[in-house]
């Protein structure tokens, strides 16, 4: 149907909305008038709601027939109440079928998907916002395929993991994928090996751990703990000082609680030595050995093939050992995990000051 200049002025008395608005919205509507009413009216809704933070919300997973690909998406609400909707659910599970169908993992190429006939992914968002009343927002997918792949959904959609690995297509490997699905939503590591960590992570992690070794000198190996401490001279204050030769003299006194009877002040200027000492701390030896000793700590916790196995029934088996120990020949290529609201900066709630202005406003 023809788009008249006529129904393009009845629109916009309608809705306030813009002339140009108005003509987009008669043309994809093919001249419906209620449609076209219908899109501008939640596009202004939407608009006003834009501002608002939203950090709840679902994630939900979908595999294509095959098994061989899995797609993940998050879409988030202001509230966990809306996050419980049926019609926001259901919205979330359509959105992560269509995922399968993405090319990437562009959002505005996403949104601009067809949803339902006659509507876009980003059109129907704003429907749904128009409806509910809350901001909402598709804010990421991914897409994943392996020879074999497992799925899993914690807390009910707060945090979704797709586990994807090479090897044998069969129950036993896909349980083992699952339980390690589940490992990841709890453990949250970053990597899946050692391999995916650069050099200059690596640096940056050793640089790091250096750094606070020397700034907790007690923690240090015995030998140079005590070279510090013969430097302390000039640098304590005399109680400090007498506390140190006090308890050097009684061969009874275990070391490791000696920062309990020191000053802040004398703890700080311990430091201080120890940093100023950097250069021959670094050459020792032995302190070596505790900053690399610290670092592999680090990346069996970063690292989900080091993590141990959480049902492991040693308590010592690793991940890589376990799956190992399903089927030699696994190999995981792609791990990926979304928490609901991860690096969304959230408002603060007070809700008494809330619920005392809604009284002031209504007495006035």
């Amino acid at each position: 149907m023809a788009v008249t200049a006529k129904m393009v002025k009845e629109l916009r008395d309608m809705t306030s909305a813009g002339m140009m608005d108005c003509k987009k919205a008669l043309v994809e509507a093919d001249g419906d008038m209620d449609r076209a009413v219908l899109r501008e009216k939640g596009l202004s809704k939407a608009a006003k709601k834009a501002g608002r933070i939203a950090a709840m919300g679902l994630v939900r997973t979908a595999f294509s027939e095959d098994g061989k690909t899995a797609a993940i998406v998050e879409v988030n609400s202001e509230t966990d109440f809306v996050a419980k909707n049926d019609e926001f659910i259901n919205f979330v599970e359509k959105l992560a079928k269509l995922a399968l169908n993405a090319e990437s993992n562009d959002m505005d190429a996403f949104k601009a998907m067809a949803f339902d006939e006659g509507s876009t992914v980003g059109e129907a968002l704003t429907a749904l916002i128009a409806k509910i009343g809350e901001n909402m927002n598709v804010r990421r997918i991914d897409k994943v395929s392996g020879d074999v792949m497992a799925s899993y959904i914690h807390g009910g959609g707060n945090i979704g993991v797709i586990v994807a690995a090479e090897g044998a297509d069969n129950e036993e490997n896909k349980a083992a994928l699952k339980n390690v699905a589940m490992q990841v939503a709890a453990m949250n590591p970053q990597y899946v090996s050692r391999d995916e960590i650069s050099e200059e992570e690596l640096a940056s992690l050793g640089k790091i751990t250096l750094e606070s070794a020397l700034n907790d000198p007690f923690t240090l190996p015995k030998p140079i703990l005590n070279g510090l401490l013969d430097k302390v001279a000039g640098v304590w204050g005399d109680e400090d000082i007498a506390i140190l030769a006090e308890k050097r003299a009684d061969k009874s006194f275990n070391f490791n609680y000696l920062p309990n009877f020191l000053s802040e002040e004398a703890k700080t200027r311990l430091a201080g030595l120890a940093i100023a000492a950097k250069m021959e701390i670094s050459e020792n030896k032995i302190f070596k050995g505790l900053v690399n000793g610290r670092i592999s700590k680090q990346l069996k916790e970063i690292c989900l093939m080091d993590q141990v196995y959480v049902r492991a029934e040693d308590g010592k088996q690793t991940v890589a050992e376990y799956l190992k120990s399903v089927d030699k020949d696994l190999t995981l290529t792609k791990v990926v995990r979304f928490e609901v609201g991860e690096g969304i900066e959230k408002k603060e709630e007070d809700f008494a000051a809330e619920v005392a202005a809604q009284m002031n406003a209504a007495n006035k």
